[in-house]
């Protein structure tokens, strides 16, 4: 069978989902309005040409096609309207990294868990709070990408369907499926575990089928989140350009007690991306499994204006991090290639490429696989990225006689290269990561193959953000009482920053959900301080380490 996979190219456009798309529609806008007045708006709307597509507490959305805003401004003349806005796009956040390993026959552990501490705290479930994830929907039946996923205690799952963009229960694409295991997948013998394993969860899809949805979207999401008693918010998208509707959703949410978590973007710059960049919403940056910084999380500056107007707030730029590079989690089931590498008996990470298929021999090293060696012949081809296309180097080693191809990335950091071997030879051909290189060139063997799963890797602050809703989940069950807010202190107060690490990008630091119950144990919920660790360690409790997973742990 194909395997469903992301290309070099869709990677790309996912990492420049994050800010760099265009920030509006050109004819969707939000109208703010009193619930008791919003019959006459919404007749009043219709009548002069708008196409209402939300219908919420205190707004409606609406489409004007070919208006601009000045111009809807003007047909919509009322004393009962109180502000009519650009309705923002919003975007999924997440670079897809499928990689090695097999939880198919074996329950596995995400490295994130062990350290953000999570495998020391036990979740409450009878005081336990329900996070509401905002993304793709959720497969728990056959949808775009796959079918259901039994790795999900289903009778604690809730949703809202929309007649936009589907069923809930329904994945339109693997992200929110992928977000969802990260919170809440079971501990049940297979598959991985959740940072708040079976925690309760409430879905609601608001993607449609182009990737993305408008800020108007999400302010409704927030009020049936609340309606459905949700206390936690989860949100691993954003965009450019704030939205007052949905800013205001979201600090109704906060005031009513509740937590709302979002990501702060994949670009790798300074930009501010919303919600995250609202002050009623915890912005979330992402870490990888060795402490350090993912080189995509985003890291908006905690002071706005200049000279003496300027002003600083820590609800503004990056919070705490979480695990978020490489991250294992649920996918709908057979929606991802699930590749497992080894040089010589050691693991490696592998990317597949449009052809796929099982290796197992000797290696030969070609180096940038330039032209043709006839020493390849009969044998895997290990190659050096650079020079020229892959298809170029996968050619080059079919017709030396290899059978298969491993492409090493020339940059550190950036994981398994993703090919794009249109025109190549059709010989299995996977990219590897620079970090591996030492493990693969030499190696006199390696064996590599690819199935079908329900199991795979993503990278991004959409991965890191799951994370610490999760973390939160399973801290806030042991202290019901506490408010949302106070629980966003505790991880904060209680987060530890790496040696060297930049307080800019990492914000207090890496969450740690042991840390945070033993504060707040000792200090109630008001807490003592809204410092984080800077000491790179973790109280004198180290976590356990990462046993059988298919990842290197932190």
């Amino acid at each position: 069978m194909k395997f469903s996979k992301i290309t070099p190219v869709t990677v790309a456009t996912l990492l420049a989902l994050g800010l760099t798309v265009q920030a509006q529609a050109s004819d969707r806008y939000v109208i703010q309005v009193d619930n008791n007045h919003k019959g006459l708006i919404k007749a009043l709307t219709v009548r002069m040409g708008g196409q209402i597509e939300v219908d919420s507490d205190g707004f409606i959305a609406a489409t004007f096609s070919g208006q601009d805003l000045s111009s809807v401004k003007g047909l919509l003349n009322n004393p009962h309207i109180k502000l009519i806005e650009a309705d923002v796009k919003r975007y999924p956040m997440a670079l897809f990294n499928d990689d090695a390993g097999n939880p198919e026959t074996q329950q596995l552990t995400p490295y994130a868990i062990y350290q953000s501490q999570a495998n020391q705290v036990s979740l409450n479930m009878g005081n336990a709070k329900r996070v509401c994830v905002i993304d793709s929907g959720i497969a728990r039946d056959t949808g775009e990408t796959g079918g259901g996923n039994n790795d999900f205690n289903w009778s604690n799952i809730t949703g809202t369907s929309n007649s936009g963009t589907g069923d809930w229960f329904r994945d339109g694409g693997p992200h929110g499926t992928h977000v969802a295991g990260t919170i809440a997948a079971a501990d049940n013998g297979f598959g991985v575990v959740g940072m708040a394993p079976g925690n309760p969860l409430h879905i609601i899809k608001v993607f449609n089928d182009a990737g993305w949805g408008y800020s108007s979207d999400l302010a409704h999401a927030a009020n049936l989140c609340a309606q459905n008693g949700s206390q936690i918010i989860s949100m691993s998208l954003g965009g450019g350009r704030a939205n007052s509707t949905e800013e205001n959703a979201f600090i109704n949410f906060t005031n009513n007690g509740g937590l709302v978590l979002a990501a702060a973007g994949n670009d790798g710059n300074t930009t501010r991306s919303y919600p995250a960049g609202y002050s009623s919403v915890m912005m979330i940056g992402a870490n990888d499994a060795n402490n350090a910084i993912a080189n995509f999380s985003q890291f908006p500056s905690c002071t706005t204006g200049r000279g003496k107007s300027a002003t600083t707030d820590e609800t503004i730029c990056v919070e705490v991090t979480a695990g978020g590079v490489d991250t294992l989690s649920t996918y709908p089931a057979g929606g991802t290639a699930l590749v497992t590498a080894t040089a010589d008996g050691t693991g490696f990470s592998a990317a597949p490429s449009d052809n796929t298929g099982n290796l197992n021999g000797a290696t030969y090293h070609m180096g940038l696989a330039s032209a043709i060696d006839s020493a390849a012949n009969g044998k895997i081809c290990t190659i050096d990225r650079g020079s020229i296309s892959f298809a170029d180097k996968i050619n080059n080693c079919a017709n030396s006689g290899g059978i298969g191809a491993v492409v090493i990335n020339n940059v550190a950091g950036d994981g398994p290269v993703y090919m794009d071997v249109s025109g190549s030879a059709n010989i299995p051909s996977y990219g590897a990561a620079f970090e591996s290189r030492s493990d693969i060139v030499g190696a006199a063997n390696i064996t590599i193959s690819a199935s079908a799963s329900d199991y795979g890797y993503m990278s991004g602050t959409s991965m890191a953000t799951p994370g610490v809703s999760g973390v939160a989940a399973l801290v806030w069950s042991n202290f019901p009482q506490c408010t949302g807010t106070e629980i966003r202190n505790a991880l904060k107060s209680t987060a530890v920053l790496p040696a060297n690490g930049d307080p800019v990008k990492f914000g207090k630091g890496i969450v740690k959900a042991k840390a945070a119950y033993d504060y707040l144990l000792a200090n109630g919920c008001a807490g003592g301080d809204t410092g984080g660790g800077d000491d790179g360690g973790d109280d004198g409790t180290e976590p356990a380490p990462c046993k059988g997973g298919p990842k290197k742990c932190g």
